[in-house]
């Protein structure tokens, strides 16, 4: 019995794979050197792994980066931007004292003329022949004249010899008289007809450019239509509209700052008028600036204008992204010293300028986050701090 059994456990060894191995009481492992080179790297995988989940927890757990800027009192100019147009300080708008048609427009839009330089020629067909028809009656009393004087000579003479009488002489002097009053009238009537004719000929009634020609050659005109508008040529202003919100602060002798639009160029002007009523169809008043050279900019220019209204001293500005709810309910995010984000009330100065100027509700050395959205009140964070807004430039 005992070699049956023996034998069977023999068979049953032969059997068994070959990584396991039994007795009946304990399994013998067995492996091949294959598999025993592949234990150290199995080792060093789970290890590695194992080192990647420690890394990305540490990084999961680290608090977020937020950029964050210093509050830091400086000094701010306070100032007003408006968009201005050059304009010619003296403009004058050129009529017809007469209605009729246009013959010819003689001068274009961008053209200098002189004072007295013919602009335009309005037909006058009718005043023409007054004048024909009063110099033939000039010229007719000329010769009249010229006839009585020359029989009052001869009159003269004969009663100097006593051929003729003392009446006779006192009539050629009479005829000559009235031949002189003839001719006086006449040529008064010649120049007034010569006048009436010169009115239809509209010229520049001061030296200027040309700012406007709204007409055509052969238009019908009247006394109130504009045929050109002159302007000054060395002479420039700056016309721009405030809104009336701002238009109270101005006053005139305030500097500014006007930079052609698209330009680099910046020369210096003062407010020299302020309208003293609103438009009602733009709500703004308007305003008049001199430059402080001459600018050789052509009128209708576009400019930016930046009126200096102030310097405010010790000012905490910060970017507008940085205010939650600006419009209604302000409010900042603030870092605290131990890195947690804190929300806070503010308020702000109710002047338009590109940066914030907080009035009350922070104060100076205090951390403000610049991006709100990337964070929220309670949340720890890393600051990371960032350069401060340099100046504040108006709205």
């Amino acid at each position: 019995m005992d070699d049956a059994s023996s034998s069977v456990g023999t068979s049953l060894r032969a059997l068994a794979p070959p990584h396991e191995l039994t007795d009946g009481r304990n399994t013998i492992e067995a492996r091949s050197p294959t598999q025993r080179k592949k234990r150290p790297i199995l080792l060093a995988a789970m290890a590695i792994a194992a080192g990647l989940v420690l890394v990305i927890g540490w990084l999961f757990l680290q608090p977020a980066e937020v950029a964050i800027v210093t509050l830091a009192p400086r000094a701010v100019e306070i100032a007003l931007s408006v968009v201005g147009r050059v304009q010619s300080r003296n403009t004058l708008d050129v009529r017809s004292q007469n209605a009729g048609q246009i013959v010819e427009l003689l001068r274009d839009e961008g053209e200098i003329v002189a004072k007295g330089t013919v602009l335009a020629v309005i037909r006058s067909d009718v005043e023409a022949a007054d004048v024909s028809a009063m110099s033939a009656h000039e010229e007719e009393a000329r010769t009249e004249l010229a006839r009585v004087q020359l029989v009052l000579s001869r009159t003269e003479t004969l009663a100097a010899t006593g051929a003729v009488s003392r009446a006779a002489l006192d009539d050629a002097r009479a005829a000559a008289q009235t031949a002189r009053a003839t001719l006086a009238a006449a040529t008064s009537n010649r120049r007034a007809a010569s006048a009436r004719l010169g009115e239809f000929t509209v010229r520049a009634p001061m030296a200027g450019i040309v700012l406007l020609r709204p007409v055509d050659n052969g238009q019908v005109v009247t006394p109130t239509t504009m045929l050109f508008q002159l302007g000054s040529v060395d002479e420039r202003e700056i016309d721009a509209e405030v809104d009336e919100a701002y238009a109270d602060d101005l006053r005139p002798g305030m500097a500014a700052r006007v930079a052609p639009s698209g330009a680099d160029t910046v020369f210096t002007a003062r407010i020299t008028e302020i309208a003293p009523s609103v438009d009602p169809a733009t709500g703004g008043r308007s305003i008049k600036l001199a430059p402080a050279t001459g600018i050789g900019l052509p009128p209708g220019r576009t400019v930016d204008v930046t009126v200096i209204i102030g310097v405010r001293a010790d000012a905490l500005l910060v970017p507008r992204e940085a205010i939650i709810d600006a419009g209604t309910n302000p409010s900042i995010y603030v870092v605290d010293v131990g890195g947690t984000v804190r929300e806070r009330s503010v308020k702000l100065d109710s002047w338009p300028s590109l940066n914030a100027i907080i009035t009350d509700g922070a104060g100076a050395g205090e951390r403000i986050v610049l991006s709100p959205a990337k964070t929220r009140p309670s949340a720890r964070v890393r600051a990371v701090e960032t350069e401060p807004p340099r100046e504040n430039q108006g709205g």
